[in-house]
């Protein structure tokens, strides 16, 4: 059985996701492997370097699976874009060693928000971006994004139910830049909790429009407390950039 890592990009918009569900065959994991268990006449399993939500969009999602086929990469990639939906493509595809696996062997991700910042709508952007015309203060959200990085507990940054499973993550870096009328975000770190990307943006959106001081951010990784950060602001404006190993 030959191991396949493949790189994706997908416009998220229409998908209820990257994981497959029982409740919907719109997912971006779903059609991939109905896709690939038509190829290989059997099932095949598709292990996604990790979840994207609902309406998220990825420009270098890594994933891997296991086939017995005697196709070559190439053909393989070649079949999967000819019949893959045209907002899914595979842009690169080579077989590696049959432990590796797209999860578990990821050392870090990158992501990328966009805002808006202008009364003014961008209609062919709409899907991709927050449109958010409030006056915003570049130096208070990079003051509270330098609070972010680090090792830190947090807990207060996802809307995931408390569990066992630990939410201490480390964020290597936060990137704050104005390109035209945008804000752009970009987050390097080890791997995000569920929502944690948007409630970051929605906190640090707060910080810039003078709702919270950049400061409060601190208190916010000690408490724990959800209901104290920002709000989770929508899927449109994410996007991951890279899955780094």
């Amino acid at each position: 059985m030959r191991n396949f890592k493949i790189l994706l990009q997908y416009e998220g918009t229409r998908y209820q996701g990257w994981q497959r569900q029982d409740s919907t065959e719109n997912t971006v994991q779903g059609r991939l492997e109905r896709l690939l268990s038509r190829l290989a006449a059997g099932p095949v399993e598709v292990q996604g370097s990790g979840r994207t939500d609902a309406g998220v969009h990825a420009y270098g999602q890594t994933a891997n699976f296991h086939m017995d086929t005697a196709l070559s990469p190439e053909e393989l990639m070649e079949k999967m874009n000819a019949y893959l939906p045209e907002d899914i493509a595979v842009i690169e595809i080579r077989e590696v060693p049959e432990r590796f696996h797209s999860r578990l062997n990821a050392k870090g991700k990158t992501y990328r928000y966009r805002v808006l910042n202008s009364a003014v709508p961008h209609i062919f952007e709409r899907r991709y971006v927050y449109a958010y015309p409030e006056q915003l203060d570049l130096a208070a959200m990079r003051r509270a994004a330098d609070l972010l990085v680090g090792t830190h507990d947090f807990a207060a940054f996802t809307s995931a139910r408390k569990g066992k499973k630990s939410t201490v993550r480390t964020i290597d870096s936060i990137r704050i830049e104005s390109v035209g009328d945008e804000v752009r975000f970009t987050f390097s770190g080890n791997g995000f909790l569920f929502h944690m990307i948007r409630i970051l943006v929605g906190t640090l959106l707060e910080a810039g429009s003078g709702k919270r001081t950049p400061e409060s951010v601190a208190g916010l990784l000690e408490s724990g407390l959800r209901k104290e950060a920002g709000p989770l602001v929508p899927a449109c404006g994410l996007a991951l950039m890279e899955v780094r190993y």
